[in-house]
């Protein structure tokens, strides 16, 4: 600590994100990424960006500060207009403004008591309130229990760490009894097996949904976040934006991030591959008497009823398998396993044999 600081920063206790350890032959399954690689034509669009005049000259210019192809692109997929679409240096990026200049009230905001662990780091960041509701004893989240005062809501959905979806109408019936303060869907696993509430955004104006790039297409080393809601919701994050960055996406995100969300064949071919990979990962598992609870994201949550969760995690660690493994209360003998490829799948699944 320094004495220089100013005095909120030595109350913050930061986000810890998944261990990117350098291994020979690692297979690292423990921060969600996608098993393959981005659409062929997002790559061709960056490339283009550096070959430019063959010297890569439009780097040397700042980028769109509004990103507009990327927001066009967003819309023509979801069928939606384009002033209902906000774009971010990463979802969590986008979080934080949401948590900023949508959340932060008197009052409470609630979220699940076992879900991604950004939130809480949000609110201390900025001081903003909260109150964390429980999952069920099946670890699903119960949006009756919301229906409470509150500053806002926000769960992701599938949630994480646990993978479990909730409905399009347990969605839909929170915001017809929620109406006088945001709710937020965050979509960063959605389409691995769910169904976006983005449609519901139409009818409820105080719907705001969160996605990103970084999963079903490939690009967490882009660093693409949205946001979709009402044009007033969008306002708000736009104001906060060109309040902090007014150029948070490069020139290559923006045409990267365009030509995957054109590239619809592509997204939904690997999307299902992660799907039949995750249905097989589950069954193998099942088989070697994990309990793995449902998931429609492209990880599972999963523990063994005769090995403790935190030496289960050492001893693939030790094979070179990267999981991750949580020590919050309820789950602490749970593992978080991203969907790989079926090669990577295979040396796991060997690994937890050896260990068995």
């Amino acid at each position: 600590m320094s004495k220089y600081w100013s005095n909120f920063v030595h109350q913050l206790v930061p986000y810890v994100p998944g261990e990117q350890p350098k291994m020979a032959n690692l297979v690292k399954l423990n921060t969600n990424e996608n098993p393959y690689p981005p659409s062929p034509k997002a790559v061709a669009a960056m490339q283009q960006v550096l070959s430019s005049k063959g010297n890569g000259d439009e780097l040397r210019l700042y980028p769109d500060p509004n990103s507009d192809l990327l927001k066009e692109a967003i819309a023509r997929f979801y069928n939606i207009a384009k002033n209902t679409v906000f774009v971010g240096n990463s979802s969590d990026e986008v979080l934080a403004h949401v948590f900023y200049g949508l959340l932060k009230h008197d009052k409470p905001i609630l979220f699940p008591d076992i879900t991604y662990s950004f939130y809480p780091v949000y609110c201390g960041l900025y001081d903003v309130p909260f109150k964390q509701i429980p999952l069920t004893e099946k670890f699903e989240i119960n949006l009756d229990d919301y229906s409470r005062d509150n500053g806002g809501i926000i769960f992701p959905n599938p949630n994480a760490p646990t993978g479990v979806l909730t409905s399009l109408t347990a969605i839909k019936k929170l915001l017809e009894t929620n109406r006088d303060s945001v709710v937020v869907v965050d979509e960063a696993y959605i389409d691995f097996g769910g169904q976006t509430a983005i449609g519901l955004t139409r009818q409820f104006p105080n719907l705001l949904v969160t996605q990103t790039l970084s999963k079903s297409r490939s690009l967490a080393g882009l660093r693409v976040g949205l946001a979709i809601g009402h044009p007033d919701l969008i306002e708000a994050l736009e104001r906060i934006k060109n309040s902090f960055n007014s150029y948070p996406l490069g020139r290559m995100a923006i045409v990267g991030a365009a030509a995957a969300f054109d590239d619809k064949e592509y997204f939904l071919h690997t999307c299902q591959q992660v799907i039949q990979s995750r249905m097989q990962l589950v069954a193998e598992l099942t088989q070697l008497g994990f309990e793995v609870l449902p998931s429609a994201a492209n990880f599972i949550f999963a523990r063994h009823p005769k090995h403790d969760g935190e030496k289960l995690a050492k001893a693939l660690r030790d094979r070179a398998v990267i999981v991750r493994h949580f020590k919050a209360p309820r789950i602490e003998q749970f593992l978080r396993i991203t969907i790989g490829s079926p090669e990577q799948n295979a040396v796991l699944i060997n690994a937890l044999k050896e260990i068995q």
